[in-house]
């Protein structure tokens, strides 16, 4: 659910994930008797092909600066991390560069930094 971008009167309520049946977007407002009241007719807002989110890809999105300053924050802690520990220094030092790192963001980082051997696995 979110408001609309031109009129913050209507609020429109749409699927983004669902398991279940999905259902129509619909629009509503607030009456003057503070009451919900379905939009007949509302037109939705088509997306734009090509437009939306793009997958985060941390050698495009993160600065050579950004990864130096995070990386020499988190070995000057400590050289050796296990995987989970180091997954969590890394959201933190990356964190105080601006760079905000979920579970997956911080895998696909992980593997970066592996690939291009700016930290090495050992076993």
């Amino acid at each position: 659910m979110e408001k609309d971008e031109n009129n913050p009167d209507i609020s429109t309520v749409k699927t983004a994930h669902i398991r279940a049946v999905d259902f129509e977007p619909f629009a509503f407002r607030i009456n003057e008797e503070a009451l919900p009241e379905l939009l007949d007719g509302y037109r939705f807002k088509e997306k734009e092909p090509g437009k939306g989110r793009r997958k985060f890809d941390p050698y495009k999105d993160i600065t050579e600066q950004q990864h130096r300053i995070a990386l020499e924050a988190a070995f000057t802690l400590k050289n050796e991390y296990g995987y989970k520990e180091l997954a969590g220094v890394l959201r933190e030092t990356y964190a105080t560069v601006d760079v905000i790192l979920g579970g997956n963001r911080v895998t696909d980082l992980i593997t970066l930094l592996k690939n291009k051997r700016m930290i090495v696995q050992e076993n």
